[in-house]
């Protein structure tokens, strides 16, 4: 059987939508899928008026265009795959397309010259099937944070993951258990911004097919075990300057005392927009069961050190891998859009010239506490990124606005009208 493409985009919601097509279609560079896509929630609720979605319009085609250098190697047989943008019925780049917003947010720091480099770090819970059919943490019951080998992993999931992803060329930096058992981290190298989104993207996705061809469903959603601790999608960035030298480093060692103009503006604008960012970065009412007080999640509005108490972290390191953290995000945010965001919030404090605020010096286990943290739920973090209009107007007015309508919609979902709502659909989905 000659490859068939499998030619993908991930939506507003973080959710795959994407067609299979045949061998002698793999050149043609394009496919259209109606733009209602982006007037669709979870639950498969068709929202007439999601703006730009134009759903009472007759729902148009919008066009899915990608490069032949794009498509790679899938994990299904006979099977490539390829992430491509999203353009509307004028041929212009449709504003709704997370990957856009990124390519967006990397031209607008090389404009200064620089180019930003990535490194995701995802966190994921296992689930299995028990006998009534309900999905249940996977038995691990000897996993232990930084945990390895049966005791963590008895169904061995993690090794085919592993062979999978070094088969179709991942760079993985490393996978290991979480805090809590059945929870693990996986991470990827740092490359071009890009091109890193795109590989945990797809990671991502491979993963969670590779899980459930093994009879698990491996869950990205911040909370979806109340009693456990939640489960993030950190951020680390740098940027290469036109020497090749990484701009964030200030000598071989790292750390707060050593940061740079560039690190500090960076930090400053992190600090300063953090609750504008938090309605793009943590966009689901579950990511609020995450972000809370004492939770090591980024709640706060606080940068430090060798910290895991603070949302912005200046890693210690120096030279080549001098980076900054960002610790809010969580995998039911759209990664290309969370990337741009935390990339745009980096930048204006940069060209603002923003001050850092007093680093963090407390445990960061305070429960009552006169720091600010983010939003108290989705619906009021809408409200703070409505407000953030330098964030709002950098990462694109129409993609926010159009973010602001859905999870809208999603907080009367969850909360007001029918707890708990979608957690199903969540754990399928995210």
């Amino acid at each position: 059987m000659p490859d068939r493409l499998r030619a993908l985009f991930c939506d507003h919601l973080s959710v795959y939508r994407g067609k299979y097509m045949p061998a002698d279609k793999i050149g043609d560079g394009s496919s259209r899928f109606a733009r209602a896509v982006f007037g669709v929630h979870y639950d498969r609720d068709l929202l007439f008026d999601a703006p730009y979605a134009e759903v009472r319009n007759g729902m148009p085609d919008m066009e899915l265009r990608w490069q032949d250098a794009d498509i790679r190697q899938g994990w299904e047989t006979d099977t490539k795959v390829v992430l491509g943008d999203l353009y509307g019925a004028d041929s212009a780049p449709l504003p709704l397309c997370p990957r856009g917003a990124l390519k967006r947010a990397i031209a607008a720091w090389q404009a200064h010259g620089l180019t930003p480099k990535l490194g995701i770090e995802l966190e994921a819970y296992a689930m299995q099937g028990d006998e009534s059919g309900r999905l249940r943490p996977y038995d691990a019951p000897g996993g232990v944070v930084y945990g390895t080998g049966p005791f963590a992993d008895p169904m061995h999931i993690n090794d085919l993951i592993w062979r999978k992803a070094e088969e179709l060329g991942f760079k993985l930096d490393m996978i290991t258990a979480e805090y809590d058992s059945p929870q693990f981290e996986y991470t990827l190298t740092f490359d071009d911004a890009l091109k890193a989104v795109d590989d945990i993207v797809l990671f991502r996705l491979m993963a969670r097919e590779v899980a459930l061809n093994a009879g698990l469903v491996l869950t990205f959603l911040p909370k979806p075990i109340p009693e456990l601790g939640g489960s993030g999608m950190h951020i680390n960035f740098s940027f290469v300057d036109a020497e090749g030298n990484n701009a964030l480093a200030n000598g071989p060692v790292g750390g707060p005392e050593n940061m740079n103009d560039l690190a500090k503006g960076c930090a400053a604008g992190l600090v300063h927009h953090h609750k504008g960012l938090a309605g793009l970065i943590a966009p689901t009412a579950q990511s609020y069961l995450r972000l809370q007080p004492g939770a090591l999640s980024g709640y706060w509005k606080n940068w430090g050190g060798d910290h895991r108490a603070v949302t912005t972290r200046v890693s210690g390191e120096g030279g080549k891998k001098a980076r900054l953290e960002h610790r809010m995000a969580d995998a039911s945010a759209n990664p290309y859009t969370a990337c741009a965001a935390v990339l745009h919030a980096a930048r204006l404090g940069y060209e603002q010239g923003l001050s850092l605020p007093p680093m963090e010096k407390g445990d960061g286990f305070d429960k009552v506490d006169a720091r600010e943290g983010v939003a108290a739920n989705l619906r009021k973090a809408v409200r703070d990124m409505e407000a953030d209009q330098p964030l709002t107007e950098a990462v694109g007015a129409e993609l926010v606005k159009h973010q602001a309508f859905m999870k809208d919609r999603e907080f009367r979902k969850t909360r007001d009208l029918e707890p708990d709502a979608l957690l199903d659909f969540y754990v399928w989905f995210v």
